[in-house]
């Protein structure tokens, strides 16, 4: 019987925690601060939360004026409570470049840390917040 009533007792504990987890599913934007002090442009990136695995894309974006290369996949993507983490690897000319996404949920809002290393090699960071759309 003690066996039993502490399954039950686990199953329940780990349901509630599910349900106290942020929905981070859907299209969040945010605006993407400009180089140089030149104007942002809106980013658009999708996320689908399963559990604590979050998978989705941000896009890609044309160099010089050209065609914008299709989304990149993030990678090692998570959601625990309300902060969710997640990576993009891409690939330049034979160079890569990783940028870390850390952040919050709360409601249809995202506080996001966007962090990458620089082409000299400093780190840079940008702290965005990002709204669920449709």
């Amino acid at each position: 019987m003690t066996k039993k009533l502490v399954l039950l007792i686990s199953i329940l504990l780990v349901a509630s925690l599910a349900l106290l987890a942020a929905d981070a599913s859907g299209k969040w934007t945010f605006e993407q601060p400009g180089r140089g002090g030149n104007p942002g442009r809106p980013v658009t990136i999708t996320l689908k939360a399963d559990g604590a695995k979050l998978t989705g894309s941000v896009p890609g974006f044309a160099r010089g004026g050209g065609e914008a290369p299709p989304p990149t996949q993030i990678t090692d993507g998570k959601v625990d409570g309300d902060n969710v983490s997640f990576t993009v690897k891409r690939e330049f000319n034979g160079n890569s470049m990783v940028t870390k996404y850390e952040g919050t949920v709360k409601g249809d809002e995202m506080k996001l840390k966007i962090s990458r290393t620089g082409q000299d090699g400093t780190p840079m960071t940008n702290e965005v917040v990002a709204k669920r759309g449709n």
